[in-house]
């Protein structure tokens, strides 16, 4: 995975507060010349060093941590990836194997989990934490790579982490088109919406706004966070007494170093997917950060390599 050099790594910030943000606004905010901010944020889409696309909301989420046969855990990682419901897989260290998130509907959780996960390839033992609450997503994700003025003026409301698990809309033919191309790149441009969607400019940019505004669609900005400076990656699996599990989960988005925070069913309370620059860093993030007074014990598992991310299937070299 390439380092990212300063300036780049500010486009990415960028496009992590707002994805659709043209590069005339960004080169305003960040102080640089526009031709070279839309060269250099053109060449990290082409080489999808980062990318920009939308996830459609879903009712119900669940975690798997997976266990997988002697020399099956690239596979089951692979086949996890690849599912059209994930949104990541990861292989890890320790106890787990794999951890993989599946966004599904309600009535199809029973046949995931009895049918469908156990015949994973290489599948040993899988145990599944349905998601109660997400207190950080990937979307609200900011490692501190801009000044708060900076990251103030870009910041747009249809980009904040406001992830509520909820039943997909029925949508019209002309909002799912425009839906279904945000899926597969959320930089896509009103006027190649109207093309697709049969509407004119004005109505695909209406529409678009308003399937963002109201959480019909995310959008988010997918890096690979060794790319930023944040090469140690780790899960923990924190358990904690009932009535602090929100202090805690909040306590954890709060810190740019957490992509990801949940709370969850089972026998842990919180799932965290948390960054770091090296080991020292995350030893003081799982020892002396504020909400760790508030938990009752932290397993730690180290991320390997990540298949899939923010729901975009990962070049096999970065895995």
């Amino acid at each position: 995975m390439r380092l990212l050099d300063p300036l780049e790594r500010r486009i990415v910030a960028a496009l992590q507060l707002d994805g659709r943000s043209p590069w005339r606004r960004i080169a305003e905010v960040l102080n640089e010349p526009e031709r070279t901010v839309a060269r250099r944020g053109t060449e990290l889409l082409d080489a999808k060093l980062v990318q920009v696309a939308a996830l459609r909301p879903q009712a119900t989420s669940v975690i798997l941590r997976v266990q997988s046969a002697p020399g099956t855990t690239r596979a089951a990682a692979n086949a996890l990836a690849q599912r059209r419901d994930s949104t990541f897989a990861y292989t890890m260290t320790g106890g787990v194997d794999c951890v993989a998130e599946i966004l599904t509907r309600r009535e199809r959780m029973p046949a995931l989990l009895t049918d469908e996960v156990p015949g994973t390839v290489g599948l040993v033992r899988a145990v599944s934490y349905p998601v109660l609450r997400y207190f950080r997503t990937i979307r609200g994700w900011q490692p501190d790579l801009l000044t708060h003025v900076e990251a103030s003026a870009l910041s747009a409301g249809v980009t904040n982490d406001t992830w509520t698990l909820q039943p997909p809309l029925r949508l019209s033919t002309v909002d799912n088109e425009i839906v279904g191309a945000l899926c597969r790149d959320g930089r896509v441009s009103c006027e190649r919406l109207a093309r697709l969607a049969g509407v004119s400019n004005a109505t695909a940019r209406r529409r678009t706004d308003w399937l963002l505004q109201n959480n019909h669609v995310y959008i988010r900005a997918v890096v690979e966070p060794a790319s930023v400076g944040l090469p140690v990656e780790a899960f923990l699996w924190i358990r904690s007494e009932p009535h602090k599990v929100e202090a805690v989960g909040r306590e954890l988005a709060a810190s740019p170093l957490v992509r990801y925070a949940a709370a969850v069913a089972g026998d842990y309370q919180i799932v965290a997917n948390v960054t770091a620059k090296d080991s020292a860093a995350l030893y003081a993030c799982v020892t002396s950060a504020p909400w760790v007074a508030h938990t009752k014990s932290i397993d730690i598992s180290l991320l390997l390599g990540a298949f899939k991310r923010g729901g975009r299937v990962l070049n096999p070299a970065h895995a």
